[in-house]
């Protein structure tokens, strides 16, 4: 859609052409041609822009519509509006160099299934006020201060008995650093010179004689935004197959050093590492002086099978755990924790700096209280059996309604995987869409470098975000999506 404005009295003082395009709701699209029209030079500072409803008779759309774009870009800075003095290009527009627009965020579907994300309305807030009254009523004055770079001593006490308890974890407290989640901790692991050898202490590097890093072996599926900070970080990845037992040990690349596995419950595909695989991996990490990165993904999870204890456990040299309470509590606390190995504690305090910018002590106050009361175990029994009862419902639905599809990875975590018949995944993605179904396909979790072994068409599936109210319409937008595409 195009118009054009000329500069009749009231207009803009020069005629101006509007393209709008295709391709996107009319208020994105104006407001999309109106930034670039100001950060290309066509609109000047102090310009007038049209009234209204001129401007949207010209272009043919909605006088509201102009009314949203222009509120849109006050906002922003681009522009000014004053009462009786119309709406005119910002005098001092500190835009950014002349460069193609910004695609629009897409409108939020209705329902969410996708994967990794807990139902934010299940949070335990009564019990959770009850541990930070207490937290915070027992705290010593000095946990108000600058505090320990490693995190609260409360927490990692709490973290290091919790986690011998329930995950067969074999740490201390002076080797756990608390962090804002895996996300964090993996770019600290990064910026740290890991050893040759887990057990050696990383000899400290002179300027300008900093040796490149050995790459990172990571499952070639897994979450992109892992292998992406890594990058960003200097790290290359190489992508090691997996198949319904975790990972291809025996394929490691020879030139790996460290290697970041899912083994509690491989995400996305969903299988647990098997216990060859898991005594294969410490080995090659004795055999080669390598570390292996443990991201304990949907540990506490778990419905139909035996508790699986961290790899961690096997050798707490040459492993580093990372956990958070993401999932089981919520992202919001923005609270994980890593288990190093001695010689790595300093290397990553080091790199985390003396002052904490990201996990608030009050909160890693009031974890620690939740975990030791015997609150966190309840909440996660609680949504342990919340989660199974929803499984169920989805393949129950499913195995009803698209008897044509297998579901797959279901024994633990949050999400399934919904394999599809070839060539099928985008359109059951665009399908979902149609219907108000946010979901993801399998192939959006595949390393680009990845070859040989590819997984089938799929989609992973969350169960978890949906409030209870949704859950059964979100399943039924989903049943008619996959059988409208396949």
């Amino acid at each position: 859609m195009s118009g054009t404005v000329d500069g009749g009295p009231g207009g803009l003082g020069v005629d101006l052409h509007l393209e709008l395009g295709e391709g996107g709701s009319r208020r994105a699209l104006l407001i999309g041609a109106l930034r670039e029209a100001v950060r290309g030079g066509r609109l000047a500072p102090g310009t007038l822009l049209p009234p209204y409803r001129s401007l949207a008779a010209d272009l043919g759309i909605a006088r509201n519509t102009v009314a949203d774009a222009y509120a849109e870009l006050v906002a922003e800075g681009w522009l000014t509006s004053r009462q009786g003095s119309g709406t005119r290009v910002a005098e001092r527009v500190l835009a950014p160099a002349p460069g193609p627009p910004r695609p629009a965020a897409p409108a939020a579907l209705p329902y969410d299934l996708v994967q990794g994300k807990p139902d934010p309305g299940a949070f335990p807030r009564a019990a959770w006020l009850a541990a930070a009254r207490k937290a915070l009523t027992a705290a010593p004055h000095e946990a108000f201060g600058v505090g320990d770079p490693r995190g609260r001593v409360e927490l990692r006490v709490a973290l290091a008995a919790y986690l011998a308890r329930v995950r067969g974890v074999r740490t201390t407290p002076d080797r756990i650093v608390v962090c804002s989640g895996t996300a964090h901790a993996l770019r600290l692991l990064a910026r740290v010179p890991l050893a040759t050898h887990a057990r050696e202490k990383p000899a400290r590097q002179t300027a300008g004689h900093k040796a490149p890093p050995r790459p990172w072996a990571v499952e070639a599926y897994g979450l992109p935004y892992h292998q992406g900070l890594l990058g960003e970080e200097g790290i290359h990845t190489l992508p090691l197959a997996v198949d319904e037992d975790g990972a291809r040990i025996a394929e490691i690349p020879p030139e790996a050093g460290t290697i970041l596995l899912t083994p509690a419950h491989q995400f996305p595909t969903g299988g647990p590492l098997h216990p060859e695989r898991r005594a294969g991996v410490m080995e090659w990490a004795r055999r080669s002086g390598g570390l292996v990165v443990e991201d304990d993904y949907d540990g506490e999870f778990r419905y139909d099978r035996r508790p699986v204890g961290a790899v961690q456990g096997l050798d707490p040299d040459r492993t580093v755990l990372l956990g958070s309470v993401s999932k089981s509590l919520s992202p919001a606390l923005r609270i994980g924790w890593m288990c190093l190995p001695e010689a790595l504690v300093d290397g990553v305090v080091e790199a985390k700096g003396q002052r904490e910018p990201h996990t608030s002590a009050t909160e890693q106050l009031t974890l620690a209280e939740f975990v030791e009361s015997g609150a966190y175990d309840r909440h996660v029994r609680r949504m342990r059996q919340r989660h199974r009862v929803r499984r169920d419902r989805l393949t129950s639905a499913l195995a009803e309604r698209v008897p044509g599809v297998r579901v797959t990875g279901l024994a633990a975590g949050l999400h399934a995987v919904v394999e599809l018949p070839p060539g099928t995944e985008r359109s059951a993605v665009a399908a979902a869409a149609r219907h108000g179904v946010a979901v993801e396909g399998l192939s959006e979790y595949r390393h680009p470098a990845a070859r040989g072994r590819i997984l089938p068409d799929g989609l992973v599936v969350g169960y978890a975000t949906p409030p209870e109210r949704l859950y059964g319409p979100a399943l039924d937008a989903l049943c008619q999506a996959l059988s409208a595409a396949l």
